[in-house]
């Protein structure tokens, strides 16, 4: 791979904003360069100090005035459900019976499943997300042609088949045993090719038996190099249902963690409705609460109590997800827009660095990826997204105002879309362009 040289206005993060005048949270260039090499980013700054360091020899791709920023991350999301996103009317459990399974079963044809998989990809990438972390369907061939998709793309992605053998329809069924063996087969052919990450995935404890709870905890002690994701305490209907069909415990958590599912590679979806006992739990594992506003507020699930997780004396690891489609948008700019208000609704706010910190570098730490993705360091991954904030009519008069980098984040996370997205980096290739052309 040639050699490139990006310039722009760069901004990346060195740990979480506490204020919106912490700057030394941040790394802003106002005439920042980028040199790429290999696809890794191989040198970062000023832009007149990186340009001496590549010599004479390398081209100048000019962004100017655009934002260049890491790529961003979804640490949730569900492939199969692409043509279930904008279903009316169903809470959760509902809205799985009436929605969700019958669209997954469809990926028993495998043909399907990779038609949807190339599509997700792209659509990811028009978004600016450069890795997410991907429930695939129930069936094999369908986590088969997500990570054959993604490698084709050369991306960082992390994916599991998810494991269900009751409390669904047939055609989303699996057993214990193959459920194991089929993760085991992925594990062995997807884990470590290229780019790819395997993630263990017990769908949630409503649709998993316990001996099937017991073979995902053998994949996580076979495998503690892993990540493992699934869903908790989400809905009250969907708490209470686990209770019953796991009488003897103490609270939802207490479920995964008999199982041996906690731990700092552990990813639970939604989080919201936690007890003191739960979150603590959490905490003490290391494991991650995803924040999905999008889904939270459509569903009518709740409020994610971000502030008070980040805040409380045994404080949570966060990541923030689309959680499509279950979600409203691919975006993860809609995605933290909603956020805020959801943020807004408990009392609190989220100033636009931290916003941003959660879309790079935040949700990099908590997927445990931050030494890959997540930032402009050196030595990196060139996952990049390149953002224009006059990107429409609306956004162009709004800037006419803006006069902080802080409005103009804002300004990003309130009205932008993946029109406001220029261009993405995957590993230094351009890959928003190339999927236009």
């Amino acid at each position: 791979m040639t050699s490139k040289l990006l310039r722009g206005r760069t901004l990346s993060f060195l740990r979480w904003p506490e204020a919106i005048d912490d700057h030394s949270a941040w790394r802003y260039e106002e005439d920042g360069g980028l040199l790429i090499d290999g696809g890794k980013i191989i040198a970062a700054g000023p832009y007149a100090e990186v340009a001496r360091k590549a010599g004479a020899g390398i081209g100048t791709i000019d962004h100017r005035p655009h934002l260049i920023l890491p790529g961003f991350l979804d640490a949730h999301v569900h492939v199969p459900q692409m043509q279930i996103i904008a279903s009316y009317g169903a809470e959760l459990l509902d809205w799985l019976n009436k929605y969700t399974f019958p669209e997954e079963s469809k990926f028993q044809n495998a043909q399907h499943g990779r038609r949807i998989a190339r599509l997700f990809l792209d659509e990811m990438l028009r978004q600016g997300t450069t890795t997410v972390v991907a429930y695939c369907s129930v069936h094999k061939s369908s986590a088969e042609a997500f990570f054959a998709e993604s490698h084709e793309r050369n991306m960082l992605n992390i994916a599991g088949k998810v494991m269900m053998d009751r409390n669904a329809p047939e055609g989303v069924l699996d057993t214990p045993q193959a459920g194991y063996d089929d993760s085991k087969a992925l594990i062995a052919e997807w884990h470590g090719k290229g780019r790819q990450l395997y993630a263990i995935t017990p769908r949630f404890a409503i649709t998993s038996s316990p001996k099937q709870m017991e073979m995902a905890g053998a994949l996580c002690r076979e495998h503690p190099d892993l990540h493992m994701q699934t869903h908790l305490s989400e809905n009250h209907a969907e708490i209470a249902f686990t209770q019953e069909l796991y009488p003897w415990s103490r609270d939802y958590t207490d479920v995964y963690e008999h199982y041996g599912l906690l731990g700092r590679k552990s990813l639970f979806g939604h989080c919201i409705h936690l007890s003191e006992r739960e979150a603590d739990a959490l905490s003490q594992s290391g494991s991650v609460a995803v924040f999905c506003p999008t889904s939270n507020l459509f569903l009518g699930s709740g409020l994610f109590d971000y502030q008070r997780y980040r805040r409380r004396e045994k404080p949570l690891r966060i990541a923030a997800a689309t959680d499509v489609g279950g979600g409203t948008n691919y975006s993860m700019l809609r995605t933290m827009d909603e956020g805020y208000k959801v943020i807004a609704l408990n009392g609190e706010k989220l100033n636009p660095f931290q916003s941003f910190w959660q879309l790079t570098r935040g949700n990099a730490e908590a997927l445990s990826v931050a030494d890959k993705v997540g930032t402009l360091d050196e030595g990196t991954d060139a996952d990049i997204v390149v953002l224009d904030a006059r990107a429409t009519p609306a956004m162009r008069l709004r800037m006419e105002t803006v006069e902080t980098l802080a409005e103009e984040l804002f300004l990003l996370q309130t009205l932008g879309d993946d029109r406001a997205v220029r261009e993405v980096y995957v590993a230094g290739r351009p890959a928003k362009s190339a999927i236009a052309a």
